[in-house]
């Protein structure tokens, strides 16, 4: 079967989980960017890192790569390109997106308009013909610019892969899915001990972490640009790689996974959020304060995404807010604490300095990745013979 080069575009400063997770798909990585992995693989791969990756934010099939200054480099460099390989006579094509970094071009709209009419001039030749229906499969393309250098590839994804399908409603300042998957998976927690999100909101952190649990594959339930590809991604390999999902999931066990908000409201919506992701059974979500936060067990995780004061009035009430995060933080004195928040007085107001400390770029905002840990759980003996 055919090699591609896929690339797949995650948070900045969170490369090495989805490397991780690419590794464990099977997959060789060819190279690790800002905010990318590239790696290799065939038509199955495309169907399996779209379904499976956690922390991916889409799978793009790489066309090519080449240096260009000028929009006639542009245009010769597109039209190099072999689309009639992938584009059938009737397919639609488009450039969905283009930016530019360092780069002396820099109109995305003038790359955009100036690479789909290079792709018509190749089909053209190729099909002999002069117009296009594009009334068939979409194949929406994606262009990169950085520092002259153009790298060109489909999107085999469509909706963002933090699209699962289970969140329709959410809180304020809402985590992506694909975020919290990345965060959960910087921490050592396990299914086999407790997680409690004290800020919960519409239930992402608990949610995802449910979901890897239960190994429950993120993009299981939906639907991906590709699967209309048939002339390059046969119909099967979609619903062997369902099939497989399937097969591996495990609704059965038994976690320690909780919930918890301020806001009543809020609750109900993580409640609905959960039930949609098919995890509800696994975790307890209760409407309750940061203060009133308690727990028996040694050993947790706290895993949250706190308020960062967006309007002015919330602003004025962090000091004391994160105040009361130290204080739950003290009373779960065995646990490890992982916060990501924008709020800069973060460590002063908690009373701590984290151990650990990781800028990551939600969006356009840069917030930090505080990191508290906890000691370890003593070892269990060794069963004897």
């Amino acid at each position: 079967m055919r090699l591609y080069e896929l690339i797949a575009p995650c948070h900045f400063g969170l490369e090495a989980v989805l490397k991780r997770e690419i590794y464990e798909l099977g997959y060789e990585i060819t190279k690790v960017e800002d905010g990318r992995v590239t790696f290799e693989g065939d038509a199955e791969a495309i169907c399996r890192a779209n379904i499976f990756l956690r922390t991916a934010e889409r799978v793009l099939l790489k066309m090519g790569q080449f240096h260009a200054e000028t929009f006639e480099e542009l245009f010769q460099g597109i039209k190099k390109l072999p689309w009639e390989e992938f584009i059938p006579v009737d397919g639609k094509f488009w450039v969905a997106k283009a930016s530019s970094i360092k780069s002396k071009l820099f109109s995305a709209s003038d790359i955009q308009s100036i690479a789909k009419k290079a792709m018509v001039e190749r089909m053209k030749e190729h099909y002999h013909q002069q117009w296009f229906t594009e009334d068939g499969a979409a194949y929406p393309l994606r262009i990169f610019l950085m520092k002259d250098e153009v790298t060109v590839a489909m999107d085999t994804s469509g909706d963002s892969l933090h699209k699962r399908g289970y969140r329709i409603l959410s809180g304020k300042a809402p985590i992506t899915e694909t975020l919290a998957a990345s965060l959960i998976m910087l921490t050592p927690w396990k299914r086999e001990r407790i997680l409690v999100d004290p800020f919960c909101g519409s239930g992402t952190f608990p949610i995802e972490a449910a979901m890897m649990a239960a190994n429950i594959a993120p993009g299981m339930e939906r639907s991906f640009m590709a699967k209309g590809w048939t002339n390059l991604i046969e119909k099967k390999l979609w619903e062997e790689t369902v099939q497989e999902a399937r097969e591996l999931m495990d609704l059965e066990i038994s976690v320690d996974i909780q919930g918890y908000d301020i806001d009543g409201d809020i609750v109900k919506v993580a409640r609905d959020n959960a039930k949609r992701a098919g995890v509800d059974h696994l975790i307890h979500f209760q409407q309750r304060p940061i203060s009133a936060l308690s727990h028996p067990k040694k050993y947790g995780f706290l895993i949250s995404n706190p308020p960062y004061g967006e309007r002015l009035q919330e602003r004025e009430a962090l000091p004391a807010l994160y105040r009361e995060i130290g204080e739950a933080m003290g009373r779960l004195d065995s646990w490890s604490s992982y916060l990501i928040t924008a709020y800069a007085d973060a460590e002063r107001y908690i009373g701590k300095k984290a151990d650990k400390n990781r800028k990551i770029y939600n969006g356009m905002m840069k917030t930090y990745y505080y990191q508290f840990l906890g000691p370890k759980p003593p070892k269990r003996p060794r069963a004897q013979d």
